[in-house]
């Protein structure tokens, strides 16, 4: 018959059958087809320094990365990203052997994930999480074991005891996000001390997801898992220059780490992408060295944001977990008389006027994040106003 394949077996690998379209592909047409504010995806709605977007134009009118480029990174990019490393954390990473560029944190995952793990590997990782986790965890044939973050005292918390408890002789390794998305949590430095510590006790692979490393606020503060008593050599650490300077569509991101775990994650990388966003490259090799004063303002942008979302939210009857980190704030829907949020959030473009993320798809157990949404407030502030004010019409009593 016309159409039909030669065999009754799915398309789809098994691995992957579990992951429909992602929720922001979801969330984001039905922004546009209901005219929503869209404050589920999160992307800035305005670009960032105009003098780093103008390095981008500049490089590919010079001929910069219009063609392939090193297959590790343009030695610009790998040279910046090694001194700023150095520069904020007292890290020393060799360009040519320790940092490795790829097409955003998001490839530097897969790339990680697939190069360290074999069938059969554990993972730990800390629910919700970023829904590339899961996926690149199945594709990988390894089994992911969540350790849930929990509210508690207004934000959410890592259990250290269950951490260890979820340890076996199968886990290869810990997959770590901090500042967390999606919940805004900032791991502190006793919880770090406690996560090395283990991961050094029971000899363990770390991943560590830092790409909103600039995006703290209030008291937190950003300290890399890899400046730890015997975690250089055995962590990878990830970032990127889409949340920091704006640039999302750019995707560039990175990785750093000792000789060896570099060397393996480019053996995957290779393979994938090959290389990426060459005169991006040499833009963001510029970005790096921007004044500390670009890091000072973008957090306070950021910071007001925060608190005008948060206000509005908390005005409108939703109970807020204020975040510390990132463009993310959770909000329980419990005090609007609703529990499911993900039927809450499918609802809410034609009640409200406003997209949200159901934090629940970022769970393996689901009931933990069923009264939770996510709402991004990287967005302009006229942006931020009108969605707190349609929210607020919407739930007043």
């Amino acid at each position: 018959m016309t159409g039909m394949t030669s065999s009754a077996r799915p398309l789809l690998n098994r691995r992957l059958a579990e992951f429909g379209t992602t929720i922001f592909a979801e969330m984001s047409a039905l922004a546009l087809r209901t005219g929503s504010l869209n404050l589920g995806q999160g992307f800035p709605d305005t670009d960032g320094p105009e003098e780093i977007r103008e390095a981008a134009v500049r490089a590919l009118r010079d001929g910069r990365g219009n063609q392939y480029p090193p297959g590790p990174g343009v030695p610009e990019l790998r040279t910046a990203i090694a001194a700023h490393q150095q520069r904020r954390y007292g890290l020393s990473y060799d360009p040519d052997t320790e940092v490795l560029v790829t097409a955003g944190a998001t490839e530097a995952i897969a790339a990680a994930l697939l190069a360290l793990l074999e069938p059969g590997d554990e993972v730990i990782a800390l629910e919700p999480y970023y829904d590339s986790y899961a996926a690149c965890i199945a594709m990988a044939g390894a089994t992911r074991v969540p350790v849930t973050l929990r509210p508690r005292e207004g934000r959410f918390r890592l259990d250290l005891d269950e951490l260890r408890d979820a340890v076996t002789d199968r886990t290869r390794l810990l997959l770590i996000n901090t500042p967390h998305n999606p919940t805004g949590t900032v791991l502190t430095r006793e919880e770090l001390s406690a996560i090395a510590a283990l991961a050094v006790e029971r000899d363990l692979l770390v991943i560590t997801d830092e790409v909103y490393e600039h995006l703290v606020f209030d008291d937190a503060e950003h300290i890399p898992l890899a400046t730890f008593p015997g975690m250089r050599e055995r962590t990878v650490t990830i970032s990127s220059a889409g949340k920091t300077f704006s640039f999302t569509g750019w995707k560039v991101g990175w990785v750093t780490g000792a000789p060896a775990l570099v060397t393996a994650v480019r053996s995957a990388k290779q393979f994938l992408t090959y290389v990426s966003a060459g005169p991006f490259q040499y833009a963001v090799a510029e970005a790096l060295a921007l004044p500390e004063s670009y890091y000072t303002e973008l957090r306070a942008d950021l910071r007001a944001k925060r608190d005008l979302l948060a206000t509005g939210l908390t005005e409108a009857g939703f109970d807020v977990l204020r975040p510390a980190g990132t463009y993310f704030i959770t909000a329980d829907i419990r005090p609007l008389g609703e529990t499911d949020g993900e039927a809450f959030c499918l609802a809410l473009p034609e009640r409200a006027g406003v997209v949200a993320i159901p934090t629940s798809v970022f769970y393996d157990h689901e009931e933990a994040g069923a009264p939770y949404v996510r709402f991004a407030f990287c967005k302009r502030v006229e942006v931020l106003a009108g969605a707190t004010e349609r929210l607020r019409k919407a739930f007043e009593h």
